[in-house]
């Protein structure tokens, strides 16, 4: 497992991981083993300035980059603090075991919007379009996703600023995706395609999706759409933790997850 987090809590992170999972091994016996990268402003190609003004992090894509010294296999991208069900880890871990050759396409793992939705409000989901191979074309961002009263699923597209209506088993990106070594390579060289535009910028961030998106409208890279039947968990608004947390009783009272889990 590897973390990428910041620097100045990197210390404090270590030592909780260390307390909390030191004892927990692999399925063949051998202690869970971890890795610790940072991401810092400063981490940048060489040539590049940044400006001093800037405080954001540089986002997502950026953060995956820092990796690139500790990961020589094929691997899965997650959110820290999302939950994304067993399946969805098993087809992950599927594709990677079956790219374990390298190669230049990627997966993304879909998940169907209506196992994604809060209760306590509209939400953004990048809509996974792909073609009849599976193969993804684009992620489009559409905002303030919910079922309105008329029980029509709904969502602002992004692209178009139209409100259009959407299917509960369209694909949604949750921000867990499949890659090979080689996407460390791509990656930078988009990164640096990304600073020539944006290295004065403030705000402007690299995120994962820029950067297979750009890949795959330059010939770069394919990347397959995993569907899952998961339900993802998150906490989007905090009136969603006790949902949240009933889920996660409820699937250890179904014998899904033990109690403690580790």
């Amino acid at each position: 497992i590897v973390y990428i987090v910041r620097d100045y809590f990197l210390d404090a992170f270590k030592e909780a991981v260390a307390q909390k999972y030191s004892h927990v091994t692999c399925p063949d016996g051998e202690p869970l083993q971890f890795e610790f990268v940072t991401q810092e402003l400063d981490k940048i190609p060489s040539g590049f300035t940044l400006n001093p003004e800037r405080q954001k992090p540089w986002g997502t894509a950026h953060a995956v980059l820092m990796a690139k010294d500790v990961i020589n296999e094929p691997f899965v991208v997650i959110n820290g603090d999302d939950f994304y069900g067993r399946d969805s880890f098993r087809i992950a871990a599927d594709w990677c075991f079956a790219h374990e050759g390298g190669s230049s396409t990627y997966g993304i793992v879909g998940f169907e919007i209506d196992n994604t939705l809060s209760e306590s409000g509209g939400v953004s989901r990048g809509i996974c379009q792909y073609d009849a191979n599976g193969r993804l074309i684009t992620v489009v961002e559409h905002h303030n996703v919910l079922i309105e009263p008329d029980g029509v699923l709904r969502g602002d597209n992004s692209q178009t600023g139209e409100r259009v209506e959407l299917k509960a088993k369209d694909l949604c990106s949750m921000n867990m995706w499949c890659f090979t070594p080689d996407y460390f390579t791509k990656s930078a060289e988009v990164f640096v395609q990304f600073l020539k535009d944006n290295i004065m910028e403030l705000k402007k961030e690299f995120y994962i999706p820029f950067a297979v998106d750009y890949m795959i409208h330059n010939a770069l890279a394919e990347c397959d759409v995993l569907s899952t039947p998961s339900r993802w968990f998150g906490v989007t608004f905090k009136e969603d933790r006790p949902a949240v947390v009933a889920k996660f009783a409820e699937l250890v009272k179904e014998g899904v997850y033990p109690s403690p889990l580790y």
